[in-house]
């Protein structure tokens, strides 16, 4: 069976650069990933994954899927454009046993059809700012997954990042928030293990 994860977040947030990151450290892990981007008019996201990934994961597991629409009609509304992609996918891809779906950058709002994702990740960045998580919404309460993004930023966008996650999980009654920095791979091994506890 194939397990699928729901990526989505703000425009700028890191979606991409969290799959980037994950992606190489799940293939250690034995996975064998697939990927499927969401963007109203372009495949960029997905061309950017090929370029980053190459020699690491095949391009044709690459996927971009062109929304024309907003992107909670396409993940939470109406999946049916990824649920094709991802039948493509595997019926190309026999091996292929997790699926990273990543939503076109959205607001606090987004969230994703459990048609289509098994584990919902929801992404911040500091640069965004502190008081983010006090906004709540969907994607920040009731995503399976909390990432907050570019900890390494924080000190020069005036974002207190400790303080930021100890909001976080106040509103998220505990549920999981982890602190990244996907450039240098901070708390990617952290978030590579809980979708590996999801997953297997």
């Amino acid at each position: 069976m194939v397990f699928r994860l729901g990526i989505g977040g703000p425009v700028g947030s890191g979606k991409t650069a969290l799959i980037e990151a994950v992606i190489p450290e799940l293939i250690t892990r034995g996975f064998t990933p697939g990927v499927i981007t969401n963007d109203i008019y372009t495949q960029e996201d997905a061309r950017h994954i090929r370029e980053t990934l190459a020699g690491i994961l095949d391009a044709s597991r690459i996927v971009g899927v062109e929304t024309g629409s907003c992107p909670h009609t396409a993940v939470r509304d109406d999946p049916t454009m990824n649920l094709m992609a991802a039948a493509e996918l595997c019926e190309e891809h026999t091996n292929v046993d997790i699926i990273i779906f990543e939503s076109g950058g959205d607001n606090l709002t987004l969230t994703f059809s459990p048609a289509l994702a098994d584990l919902f990740v929801f992404v911040l960045d500091t640069a965004e700012g502190q008081k983010m998580p006090k906004k709540r919404g969907p994607g920040i309460t009731d995503s399976d997954v909390l990432i907050i993004n570019k900890v390494d930023i924080a000190e020069y966008v005036r974002c207190d990042a400790k303080q930021m996650c100890s909001d976080a999980l106040e509103v998220r009654a505990g549920n999981p928030v982890i602190m990244t920095n996907c450039l240098d791979g901070v708390g990617i091994s952290e978030f590579a293990d809980l979708i590996e506890a999801a997953a297997r």
